[in-house]
Order: C-alpha cells, then structure tokens, then sequence
C-alpha cells in the first residue's frame, strides 16, 4: 500500500510541474520522490546511465545525504571528466553549500554551458519517468542570446 501510495504521488508531481518546482530543486526532489517509489530500480537506472556497477552506486548513495546527491555525485562527474570517488570527495567537501560550489570545486566554470545546464537541473534520468518539462538534454532550445518574448 505504501508504495502506491508513493507511486502515486510522484506521477501526479511528475504531471504537475507547477508542483514539482523548477530548475535543479524541482528536478531533484521528484528524483529522491521515484527513489523512494522503488530504490533498487533507481539504482539499477543510475548504474545503467553512468556506466558503474549497482555496488558502486549503493555505496555512494550510503555516503550522500538523498538519493538524488547520488545521481548529482554521477552526474557532476561525468560534466567534470572526474572519477565517481573525486566527485564524491568534492560533495563531502563542501556538502551544505550548494552544488554550484561542488560543481566549481570540480573545475566546471561558472558560465560555462554545463554550469548553465546545471543551474537549469537540465538533467535526465533514463529508463524511467522523467522529472518534468525542462529537464530534457537540451533538444529544442535555441542557442542564441536574443531577447526573450513576452506575448
């Protein structure tokens, strides 16, 4: 009953983006929603996504505060051209100030095209429900600076 319960809840964030926040918050807190819904199978996804045996990916999800840190951990090492245990070290590091600051403490600048996709939590997790609008790769956006409508 209880996993239906959470398995309800998180299609209805998951189809309720006013709800489910936005940016990296939003897309986050629907990934720790899913973790909950069935863990073993989000970290099967993870490990499937990053490339890391599920050993590895329950390990550092031992290590982190949430499950959506694990995916964060991963994610900002592969941005990074890092090791899983280097990003780990970073978020260890400087756990509580933000994951700009462990994402700069990486070497990704501020400014950079990946320091942007981060700040919009521009981040999927595959296999699986996705967390909302705007968490594509990318596909669709323009790449130019022009003024933004407002009709």
């Amino acid at each position: 009953m209880k996993k239906l319960v959470l398995t309800a809840t998180a299609l209805f964030l998951l189809c309720t983006p006013a709800l489910a926040g936005g940016g990296l918050d939003g897309f986050l807190g629907s990934l720790n929603v899913q973790a909950r819904a069935d863990l073993p199978g989000f970290s099967a996804r993870i490990g499937a996504q990053f490339g890391v045996p599920v050993p590895q990916v329950r390990a550092v999800m031992g290590s982190v505060a949430t499950p959506a840190d694990a995916f964060m951990v991963f994610q900002l090492a592969e941005m990074s051209h890092r090791t899983p245990d280097q990003a780990l070290g970073a978020y260890k590091a400087n756990r509580g100030r933000g994951w700009g600051v462990i994402a700069k403490s990486l070497g990704i600048k501020p400014g950079s095209p990946e320091f942007h996709r981060l700040k919009r939590g521009d981040f999927v997790l595959e296999g699986g429900p996705q967390a909302g609008p705007g968490t594509g790769k990318g596909k669709g956006r323009g790449k130019g600076k022009g003024k933004e409508r407002t009709w």
